[in-house]
């Protein structure tokens, strides 16, 4: 355990909006992070599947291993893990929301392989064999960075593996070297995204992983971006939430409706310009 208390708050004010609303954008996994096209005409679930089976194949999952989620959303990530390596999966999330779900999904399976615990990584001390977070990383903050990567090298044995997947966000002078503007209304969108969207958040800057991760024990093997990948996602979902415009408006108001409208286009965009990446990181005990 740490002396750290986990982002509950900042969590659950995006993820418990409610999941009904989510359903109406995301495909039926449920999955709310990039997915993976791997041959261009695949469709949103199945790319969702090829970034899952693409993260846990570079865990080295065998039988009879525990793998933990740290932030496993609404748990197509652990359940296809169950599915495809027959190991044992520990999932842990800050949402209420999804954590009721998973533990349904969990009790409909024939036999338990698996649970969910609503708690944040600084909460837990089991060892494990292998550790995944997709898309969770983002929710850390970086004076946190230190205590999750000594955590997560204690947590595994040697040798043992962890796949960060998070999205990584650039310093001016970074966005500088690339060629990129900082415009006014590049400011305005990531103020809005900060306020309305993901209270809390901060995105990595691409240093900062592989020297606290370092610094920690650990080895960054390999580093894949997904850019592209999560233009196209954003886009979809995008289009699924006009479709359901009625539905969505319904279960929430024409305010949150409008709000993840500009939220999921506006983000689609900054992928598209390269102001945000997302990539893949294979870190070594």
């Amino acid at each position: 355990m740490t002396d750290l208390s986990p982002f509950y708050a900042d969590v659950q004010a995006h993820y418990d909006l409610s999941d009904e609303f989510f359903a109406l954008f995301l495909d039926p996994t449920r999955t709310y992070s990039c997915a993976y096209f791997r041959e261009p005409d695949l469709t949103l679930e199945q790319a969702q599947l090829a970034k899952i089976d693409l993260s846990l194949g570079k865990c080295d999952l065998r039988p009879g291993m525990t793998l933990l989620d740290i932030g496993c959303g609404w748990g197509s990530t652990m359940l296809r893990a169950i599915e495809k390596y027959q190991v044992r999966v520990i999932g842990l999330t800050l949402s209420r929301n999804q954590y009721e779900h998973v533990r349904e999904r969990l009790a409909a399976l024939p036999e338990p392989c698996g649970e969910v615990q609503l708690r944040g990584w600084e909460e837990f001390d089991r060892p494990v064999d292998r550790i995944v977070s997709i898309g969770a990383f983002e929710h850390f903050r970086r004076e946190r960075y230190a205590a999750f990567f000594d955590r997560c090298h204690q947590l595994l044995p040697a040798n043992g593996r962890m796949m960060l997947h998070t999205i990584i966000g650039f310093h001016r002078h970074q966005l500088r070297e690339l060629g990129i503007p900082l415009t006014h209304e590049y400011l305005v969108f990531a103020k809005f995204i900060l306020d309305e969207i993901f209270p809390g958040g901060q995105l990595p800057q691409p240093q900062w992983i592989g020297e606290y991760a370092e610094r920690a024990g650990f080895t960054l093997t390999d580093v894949q971006s997904l850019q592209p990948h999560y233009a196209r996602t954003l886009d979809l979902w995008a289009q699924n939430l006009r479709e359901h415009r009625d539905e969505a408006i319904d279960l929430t108001s024409r305010t949150v409706y409008e709000r993840y409208l500009r939220y999921l286009t506006g983000c689609a965009e900054l992928f598209r310009d390269g102001y945000i990446d997302v990539r893949q990181h294979l870190l070594v005990s």
